[in-house]
Parts: structure tokens; C-alpha cells; sequence
């Protein structure tokens, strides 16, 4: 039976330690942001969704030139409050069609993660449909994170601070990656530069 899922990327952060918008950064032939959306593209997410915080910002510049659509934008006037208040907005929000089983939180600033990992977390969420999946190394847990429609839906008035702490409450499954990706932050130039010459080695 196909995995239906859902993809919302994470594209509201202020990138205040980056000094411009990560999103826009270049990223091979594309930006982050258009990179992401390709590979999830690529994975065969049933339905695709970014949080921004302003629709007449960068990052909606940046999707109006790629031609990403209007009725898949999801605003999240709060985004000051942080991701969490992102991830609420997702959950909240009504378009999403009947039928998705997981729906995956992808973080903005993870480009450098290889499409086979993200598919091969998929596929073992396929097999945990009613576990919180992530991809894991030495017993540690990192995004994206991937939650059963039921649980993404009971955030929506989840009253903790932030997903690690509402985590807390969830059963979490995760799946081994051998990535180095996982554990590289793209916060500042430094870590770009990083994350440039891991995705794209001389």
C-alpha cells in the first residue's frame, strides 16, 4: 500500500546569526528553498507545504519566481514565537487532503541531507504508521521529524514551548542513518560553507 505523506518546510526563521535569508542562499543550480522543494518533489510527498512568516516577503518573492503555489503557502503571523509556532500553523492549517498518514516537518536549513536518507526514513515510517519517526544516530534523534496525522493534528493545542518538549509526550521510533548531514546546523556562514562542500565535494 503507498505511504501517503505530507511535506511542510519550515521557511519562516528570521536567519538572524546567517545575516541574510538561508532560504535564499544558493544552492547548486537552485536556492535552499527550491532545492528543498524539488526533493521532496522527488520523494513523492502526496502533498507539499511551506510556513512563511509574510506574504510579501523574500521567501514569497522567492516562490513566486519559482512558481510554487499560492493555495500551498501557509503564514504563520507569530513566527517570532519561534518553530514551534510554525509547526502549530501547519497542523492547524485546512488544506491538507484526506488520506495523508505522516506528515513530515522539514526544517529550512537542511539541504545537505542526502534524498536516501530522507527516503529511507520514509519508508521505515511506512512500517511505524502510528509512531513519531526520525532519523537517528547513536540513539539520538534529528530532523526531520515525521508524525502520524493524529499526533501532527493534537499539536495544534499543544501547550509546551517547543517540539523537543512536546516530543516528550509522543512514542518516537527512530530510524539508524549512517548522514553526517545530521548533525550540521546551517546557522552561520561558517556552517554554509560546511554544508556547501559536503553536498558539493571538489
Amino acid at each position: 500500500m503507498e505511504h501517503r505523506f505530507g511535506a511542510a518546510i519550515l521557511a519562516a526563521g528570521m536567519s538572524s546569526r546567517m545575516g541574510r535569508p538561508k532560504l535564499l542562499l544558493p544552492w547548486g543550480q537552485y536556492s535552499v528553498l527550491e532545492h528543498l522543494v524539488h526533493q521532496w518533489q522527488e520523494l513523492r510527498a502526496t502533498q507539499l507545504a511551506v510556513v512563511l512568516s509574510s506574504e510579501n516577503g523574500p521567501v514569497a518573492q522567492e516562490l513566486n519566481r519559482m512558481g510554487f503555489p499560492a493555495a500551498a503557502r501557509i503564514l504563520n503571523p507569530r513566527a517570532e514565537a519561534g518553530m514551534f509556532s510554525s509547526i502549530q500553523c501547519a497542523a492547524d492549517w485546512t488544506g491538507w487532503r484526506t488520506g495523508i498518514g505522516h506528515v513530515a516537518v522539514a526544517l529550512g536549513d537542511q539541504p545537505h541531507l542526502r534524498t536516501a536518507t530522507l527516503r529511507r526514513l520514509l519508508e521505515f515510517a511506512s512500517r511505524h504508521p502510528e509512531e513519531v519517526c526520525q532519523p537517528g544516530q547513536a540513539g539520538k534523534a534529528y530532523h526531520p521529524v515525521l508524525l502520524p496525522w493524529a499526533e501532527f493534528r493534537r499539536m495544534i493545542a499543544a501547550k509546551t514551548p517547543d517540539l523537543r518538549g512536546y516530543l516528550l509526550s509522543c512514542r518516537v521510533a527512530l530510524c539508524d542513518v549512517d548522514d553526517p548531514g545530521l548533525t550540521l546546523d546551517l546557522d552561520t556562514p561558517a556552517e554554509y560553507e560546511a554544508a556547501l562542500r559536503m553536498a558539493f565535494p571538489q
